[in-house]
């Protein structure tokens, strides 16, 4: 594993947790003019999750950094004029178009692998009629295409379904919009800008380009913290580190080597913090191993642990405020009603935060009231419902 030799700057982890806050856009003024375009670009990926509470978790993230921008709006940020594609990165993301030659080395691992987890029964023929098709009717989403399921139980795809995901996996087909949550595919050839439009860079240079971007995303890492935003291996982060251009940096209490975007080091971080909830998808917090180290909280999305085990909620959204992770809330929807299903505070004192951010929220996406249904404590929940009724 490579080590950072003599590493010239050291870091308390105050400022390399507010180094990582700017870096995801969090500490000082949003820039709103670039908006959820200029966001992107930012981060380098947007995480994509099926599960939808107050909305999902890529219209979230834009909401946690510039505040209440139109869902609407969103969406078309990312759908429209080919901005974006979708690609496997941290998971399932959305990633800035001029970045598809960079991941040419998954594509082409995928390819040398010769097959996704499910397996076509015609390697030839199905691939084929998937890039007729499109060719000659446009875009079209696994409906279109014929049908994403193949009649038996809900996770078994259709051989049509299979060949159009592998031709995604392989780049040769892209998915650069999503209709009614379904991807919509189309040729590579055709969607993606003709500048942009090839794998010619070897697999080096491609790592080289996504370690630089995690570091700079990130503002400050560890090797692991690197090799995660774009799920990574450890072994390709050491092969490039060197020449990504980050900087070797000592983090306190950290008790591992790290690295920095330099423009990160250049200036102290300073401005005013956002008062927020995120979603457990966010990349701010989407490392529990991270999220823990950084901000002394442990998280654990339950959406997949059964009911009776939950102990913070379905879709626990952390509450950010003050640079600090304060507290959780599981929220749901009745009608025009925010509610608060569970919440819990860091201390006494975050109850405005809670409430000032459950508000937010509701404005957001359509409620009117907001209701604490069920809190850490009775004085949490009372607490928070003060602030509420004082807003």
């Amino acid at each position: 594993m490579t080590t950072p030799a003599a590493a010239a700057v050291s870091l308390s982890a105050d400022e390399a947790r507010r180094i990582a806050l700017r870096a995801q856009g969090f500490l000082g003024a949003p820039d709103r003019r670039a908006g959820v375009r200029g966001m992107l670009r930012h981060l380098g990926a947007v995480q994509l999750d099926t599960i939808s509470v107050l909305a999902r978790s890529h219209e979230l993230v834009p909401y946690a950094r510039l505040g209440a921008v139109g869902r609407g709006a969103v969406e078309a940020a990312y759908w429209s004029e080919g901005h974006a594609f979708e690609y496997w990165s941290h998971a399932a993301c959305i990633l800035p178009m001029e970045e598809w030659p960079h991941f040419a080395f998954r594509r082409r691992a995928n390819r040398a692998r010769g097959h996704r987890w499910h397996i076509l029964a015609d390697q030839d023929r199905s691939p084929r009629a998937v890039r007729d098709r499109l060719r000659a009717e446009g875009p079209l989403t696994s409906t279109g295409l014929g049908g994403a399921k193949n009649g038996g139980e809900w996770f078994q795809w259709s051989e049509t379904k299979i060949a159009v995901e592998w031709l995604l996996d392989i780049g040769e087909v892209v998915c650069t919009e999503r209709r009614s949550w379904k991807r919509v595919y189309d040729l590579a050839e055709r969607a993606v800008p003709d500048a942009l439009f090839h794998d010619g860079l070897d697999d080096r240079e491609c790592l080289r380009r996504l370690v630089a971007l995690a570091g700079q995303s990130l503002g400050v890492g560890t090797r692991a913290d690197i090799a995660d935003y774009h799920r990574l291996k450890g072994e390709q982060v050491d092969a490039v580190i060197a020449d990504s251009g980050l900087v070797p940096v000592e983090v306190e209490g950290w008790g591992r080597p790290a690295w920095a975007d330099p423009a990160a080091l250049a200036t102290v971080p300073r401005g005013r913090h956002r008062t927020t909830l995120l979603s457990p998808f966010d990349s701010l917090v989407w490392d529990r191993a991270r999220t823990e180290r950084v901000f002394g909280f442990t998280h654990r999305l339950e959406a997949y642990v059964p009911k009776a085990q939950r102990i913070h909620g379905y879709f626990a959204m952390p509450l950010l405020a003050g640079g600090r992770l304060r507290g959780r809330v599981d929220p749901a929807r009745e009608g025009a009603t925010l509610v608060a299903r569970q919440l819990s505070l860091a201390s006494p004192g975050d109850a405005r935060h809670m409430a000032a951010a459950l508000r937010e929220a509701a404005e957001w996406v359509g409620c009117d009231a907001v209701r604490v249904e069920r809190a850490a404590s009775p004085q949490e929940a009372a607490a928070v419902t003060a602030e509420l009724a004082a807003l």
